[in-house]
């Protein structure tokens, strides 16, 4: 604990360190600006959740605004967040449109840059990883990029690498960011735990600095504290199954000479129940933000080309062929279930204070899909929500439409301009877009 106390407050940059662990800590008002020397204003965080394939187009919409917004049946989970969201309609990634379905309508979706068929790999920079690029350096992670499904490997029919359907972040024109499917791994990284007491729970570990801490921080400060750690004491608790399934995967891969990438769910170490798998990572992305460990994070909920099966939605065919029939009801509690994944993660942010606000306040999740109409492989617009202010630079409540305008005012990439601009990264063009989006 040695330093960690400031004569007038706690640094931002408090971690309770222990053996082979580091867990940074949520923001306490013996954090407070005044404290100590820390800026004003609360950290930034902007994240993307990606759907494959497509929603039902008939029951996508949202009209109204603010407490009078009024949600169509597949974005009713946003119901009691809908004050803190804004619902997008009508843009479209014109790159993406006229190339061929499926990898051709994925692997510029966060880029926006023209792309070319062949063996090799090239994309553009993700909007996310040009801003984990700008503000990566205040955190211990730049980013973190999470996926419930393995990657693939290989050529589409259309000659575009399937790399460009398994995904959407992109670290530069020739390399995706590798993605993290296991939520073990992830945790790991989180709280930098690498040593060989991997198997022995941090918060044992940082028991003593974390009683220390207490002693010396307010009533209401020790309150939050302990909400904290008994949040990671319950993600702790389910990762640990996971991790010892991940194990014995592991060991029957190296007994039938191959990788675990190669088997199949839940034989590869991945949680069976696919609600437990993302709403874990999910949690992770919270805990991440909540405590400054990174300030930009990915997830693939499902890719293009998406292999998930949802049999607690009563949905026999899997997510791809189900999209095919995207204007059935099975396919509508596909996208509902998507949509509730979004409504989870923004509720338990918004349930995180920050002085008068909370972490959604300060940050932006943006929703969003390849496709419009899976059966028709149609991308030419695509469905969008954004959730959280961005520490009131984002106005929130309202439904945006931008059909009927002319392509030049409805770019997606026009969006991505709009909302680096609220991170603080300023460029003049980002993929196929020189202007920000009108009011938003």
């Amino acid at each position: 604990m040695a330093n960690i106390l400031k004569k007038r407050g706690i640094s931002r940059r408090t971690v309770l360190r222990g053996a082979g662990v580091a867990m940074s800590l949520p923001w306490l008002e013996a954090m407070a600006p005044g404290a100590t020397s820390m800026p004003a204003e609360f950290p930034k965080r902007f994240g993307v959740l990606f759907m494959g394939m497509g929603v039902h187009e008939d029951h996508w919409s949202a009209s109204g605004q603010g407490a009078d917004m009024v949600l169509s049946k597949t974005l009713e989970p946003l119901e009691p967040i809908k004050q803190k969201i804004n619902v997008v309609d009508g843009l479209f990634n014109k790159n993406a449109t006229g190339q061929g379905i499926h990898p051709a309508q994925t692997g510029n979706l966060l880029s926006g840059v023209h792309f070319d068929k062949g063996a090799i790999i090239h994309s553009g920079i993700s909007v996310d990883q040009v801003i984990a690029n700008h503000v990566g350096e205040d955190t211990p992670q730049s980013s973190i990029v999470l996926s419930c499904e393995q990657p693939m490997t290989g050529f589409h029919e259309t000659n575009f690498s399937l790399a460009y359907s398994s995904h959407i972040s992109w670290q530069n024109p020739d390399s995706p960011v590798p993605v993290e499917v296991y939520p073990s791994l992830a945790f790991d990284n989180l709280f930098e735990n690498r040593s060989s007491l991997r198997n022995t729970s941090i918060l044992d570990r940082v028991k003593d600095r974390a009683e220390s801490l207490g002693t010396q921080i307010s009533a209401s400060d020790r309150t939050k504290l302990d909400e904290y750690m008994t949040s990671v004491r319950e993600v702790e608790r389910r990762v640990e199954t996971m991790r010892k399934n991940m194990d014995k995967a592991e060991d029957k891969a190296k007994e039938r000479n191959t990788a675990t990438w190669t088997m199949e769910r839940p034989e590869n170490g991945l949680p069976e129940d696919l609600r437990e798998h993302s709403k874990l990572l999910m949690d992770i992305i919270a805990m991440a933000f909540q405590s400054d460990r990174t300030r930009v994070a990915s997830m693939l909920i499902s890719r293009d080309l998406s292999a998930q099966y949802y049999p607690f939605l009563e949905v026999s065919d899997g997510h791809h062929a189900a999209s095919h029939n995207n204007n059935s009801d099975a396919y509508e509690r596909v996208a509902r279930w998507h949509v509730s994944q979004l409504a989870y993660l923004a509720q338990k942010l918004d349930s995180m204070p920050e002085g008068d606000s909370t972490v959604l306040d300060n940050s932006c999740i943006m929703f969003l899909s390849n496709l419009w109409i899976g059966r028709l492989h149609d991308n030419s617009r695509l469905p969008v929500i954004l959730a959280g202010g961005m520490g009131g630079d984002l106005r929130t409540g309202r439904t945006l439409n931008y059909l009927g305008k002319p392509d030049e005012e409805r770019k997606m990439c026009s969006l991505y301009l709009s909302l680096m601009d609220r991170m603080g990264v300023s460029m003049d063009g980002f993929g196929d877009a020189t202007t920000r989006l009108e009011d938003i």
